[in-house]
């Protein structure tokens, strides 16, 4: 082997072992077969120190067996990566097939990533469901909790307060009010014993929550009603002196009769009598003043008042019914107090 051969070997053992690549230059780069076995190894060179920091997008333009075999790796390699790729978007579907021992790890890792996923996916639909139950529940029990407090303090055939709730409503309201005046009015329906007979106890329910629907309606933003029982229903007048409280009872009584009730039989008119009594009656003021801490002195206030109204209403009853009067001290203990003179009617 003569020296240029040996300096020819020595190149191309630096062009597949060196750091860097070695010049052709001088006589070897007089060799055409050289320089050509020089421009393809420097080439592959290149590709693999790409490949080996993870750039895989190099043109491979050269010809031959290895360059062949790179771009084959190239191909399957960026295939790879669109995979992964493909995967991090949650489709586990991918597979691999072309590098044996990892093809076997990366497909069962996919697949186990896959079940363990769905595993997550169930438990976190489970989860749901009962926390969509729980929520369900927790809102049905406050619908229900809010049912039977309701109840406990309205009627539930009209959904007016009942009389426990109405008594402890206007204590409560005329504490708040210190000392301001107001009305405790009470209704009784005209010839209801009659009104049942003729159009039957159903039509009876009817016109009664027809009766609160027309009360509710034309009262003003802080007064309140209550059914006391039966036909009768309670009501408080806010700020209101007897004056006031007579002009609103009025108007409620001009509503209702000019607002009558629809049942199968037709319109049916109804009406009612009023009773008002004012706060600033003696027998109220003088509970008042005997019972100031005691609960059931003021419950036996405001009932000296309900009783005054109701005094007030009967005789309503026997001035012709369909008006409202205000109590006077001359009604206790007279039969037939409509018969009297000097009553205030609206």
């Amino acid at each position: 082997m003569d020296n240029l051969e040996l300096k020819a070997l020595e190149h191309i053992r630096g062009l597949l072992r060196g750091n860097s690549i070695p010049k052709l230059e001088g006589e070897l780069a007089e060799q055409p077969l050289l320089g050509e076995i020089h421009e393809d190894l420097k080439t592959i060179r290149e590709i693999l120190l790409s490949f080996s920091a993870g750039d895989f997008s190099p043109a491979i333009r050269i010809r031959g067996i290895i360059p062949g075999c790179l771009k084959a790796l190239q191909a399957h390699l960026r295939h790879m990566i669109w995979q992964v790729q493909m995967v991090e978007k949650g489709d586990f579907t991918q597979r691999v097939h072309f590098m044996g021992e990892f093809s076997t790890a990366f497909n069962s890792m996919v697949q186990q990533m896959d079940k363990t996923l769905s595993v997550l996916k169930q438990k976190e639909e489970k989860l749901q469901s009962e926390v969509t139950r729980s929520f369900s529940a927790m809102e049905a029990l406050q619908e229900s909790e809010a049912r039977f407090k309701f109840l406990a303090s309205h009627d539930p055939l009209t959904g007016a307060l009942n009389r426990v709730s109405f008594m402890d409503r206007v204590i409560m309201e005329t504490e708040r009010a210190c000392g301001e005046p107001f009305c405790i009015a009470i209704m009784d329906i005209d010839h209801f014993k009659n009104f049942n007979d003729t159009y039957g106890h159903m039509a009876g329910d009817e016109t009664l929550r027809h009766v609160v629907k027309v009360m509710s309606a034309g009262l003003r933003k802080h007064d309140f009603l209550g059914r006391y029982g039966g036909e009768e229903f309670t009501f408080f007048f806010a700020g209101a002196g007897e004056t006031t409280g007579m002009a609103i009872a009025e108007r409620l009584r001009a509503a209702l009769e000019t607002s009558p009730v629809k049942l199968e039989y037709g319109d049916v008119r109804v009406t009612a009598s009023f009773g008002v009594a004012e706060s600033g009656e003696e027998t109220f003021f003088k509970d008042r003043e005997e019972n100031t801490e005691d609960l059931s002195g003021k419950k036996s206030g405001i009932q000296g008042l309900i009783n005054n109204a109701d005094l007030a209403m009967y005789s309503a009853k026997r001035s012709g019914r369909n008006r409202v009067i205000a109590y006077r001290p001359e009604l206790r203990g007279v039969s037939g107090a409509g018969e009297l003179t000097g009553l205030v009617t609206a």
